[in-house]
């Protein structure tokens, strides 16, 4: 196992700190705010009943936020005109292929993802999202997919925004800047490592 730990100081997270964090990063430049919702998670653009942009995570859950942020980061500004960016979206329930089709589209965004988590000094797993469907995963191998595309983004950048947002929560949380392979706890049994 690679990795740094930081066992001797606990880190509490707060979702209204990364809704600060957020609106004092990106509101002005994008018309975005993160907001904590009552029920699914939902990107909702501009329209006729509200003057700004929505990132909408779940009841409050800071990884909900986390995760939302991540697709927003990669969205891009056509998508960010859309509902929930305009993405294919089968909810829990998938079957086996519908369930490695939302693996495939969830590499990226949940690659940001853990590197968000790793600059507020948060624990990660993948998420696979599927309680109650017949679809079966390989959280191994869906993590190892991940983690490479964890390596790729540090080896090239990650995306801008999802840059910013590293580094912001780097300096909230003072967690080390930048990020380096060894910041991410993975085990490799069958994948190499960056």
């Amino acid at each position: 196992m690679s990795g740094i730990e930081n066992k001797s100081v606990e880190v509490i997270h707060h979702y209204q700190d990364l809704i600060e964090l957020f609106e004092s990063t990106f509101f002005y430049q994008y018309n975005t705010r993160l907001i904590k919702g009552d029920d699914e998670p939902i990107y909702l653009p501009v329209n006729e009943s509200c003057s700004f942009n929505q990132i909408v995570f779940a009841h409050g859950y800071y990884a909900s936020a986390l995760h939302e942020i991540s697709h927003w980061c990669l969205a891009g500004a056509a998508r960010r005109q859309l509902e929930d960016f305009g993405y294919w979206y089968v909810p829990d329930g998938r079957d086996q292929q519908q369930q490695l089709a939302f693996e495939k589209v969830e590499i990226k965004p949940q690659a940001i993802e853990w590197a968000l988590c790793v600059a507020a000094g948060k624990d990660f797993d993948v998420s696979t999202d599927n309680l109650s469907g017949s679809g079966e995963t390989d959280r191994f191998a869906f993590k190892a997919k991940v983690y490479q595309q964890v390596c790729s983004y540090l080896n090239v950048g990650f995306p801008k925004d999802a840059e910013i947002l590293i580094k912001v929560l780097a300096e909230h949380y003072q967690r080390p800047w930048p990020l380096i392979t060894e910041h991410f706890l993975y085990t490799a049994n069958t994948v190499e490592t960056c």
